[in-house]
């Protein structure tokens, strides 16, 4: 994170030579519901060769003629951040339960994702009312309850408030025929917490692969 400072242009990264793939063929092909997530912190040159020595069956997720999309994220949490704290620690099994918002498609789900002790992760999704996004009401609080007792894992639902919402644009690129792996790329990300704000410097962007066990 750095000082804030204006983020220049739209898309900050050059897609353009690449082919698109509409969301109904990511989500027969390439869901990764289950997966083994890998994150990385880079610039944006960094990102764009990267980008660039992707193999041509990498396309871009385009929906409506939109090749980014908003996204808001509220994040639910004990009082002591419990969900929080076992991530900054790398416990081998964690959860964490979020309300997520595609602002453009006004499109809201509450997602689980939980974490074995191989490092994979299985994400469960519910959808729910746009006009309910952030908030955790008796059956979005259900859901994550029973979606966690599926995975042997145990909370204090009840306890859940909203904590940090993270907000950010993303672009997808997916491998629907080959390795069937996803990489993500988010800029203008913004995290608040109790009126506290961080954000990454412009120059920089969250690339993230969803995978199998094996490195792609």
């Amino acid at each position: 994170v750095a000082a804030r400072r204006a983020f220049v242009g739209n898309d900050p990264l050059d897609l353009s030579a690449r082919r698109t793939v509409s969301l109904a063929e990511v989500m027969v092909d390439a869901p990764q519901l289950t997966r083994v997530d890998r994150k990385y912190l880079v610039g944006r040159s960094t990102a764009q060769a990267f980008l660039d020595d992707l193999p041509a069956a990498y396309r871009v997720l385009s929906i409506a003629g939109r090749t980014s999309t908003s996204y808001r994220s509220t994040y639910f949490d004990t009082a002591d951040l419990a969900s929080a704290r076992a991530h900054v620690q790398q416990r081998r099994r964690r959860w964490k339960a979020r309300s997520r918002l595609y602002v453009e498609d006004a499109l809201c789900r509450i997602e689980v994702k939980a974490r074995d002790g191989r490092g994979v992760t299985a994400k469960t999704v519910a959808e729910a009312d746009p006009a309910g996004y952030g908030v955790l009401d008796e059956t979005g609080a259900e859901f994550v309850r029973a979606t966690l007792a599926a995975h042997d894992l145990t909370a204090d639902v009840v306890s859940l408030r909203p904590t940090m919402e993270v907000g950010y644009r993303r672009t997808t690129l997916a491998d629907t025929a080959d390795e069937r792996c996803r990489v993500t790329v988010d800029w203008k990300v913004e995290c608040s917490l109790d009126g506290e704000r961080v954000w990454l410097d412009h120059d920089y962007v969250l690339v993230e692969t969803k995978g199998g066990l094996r490195p792609s």
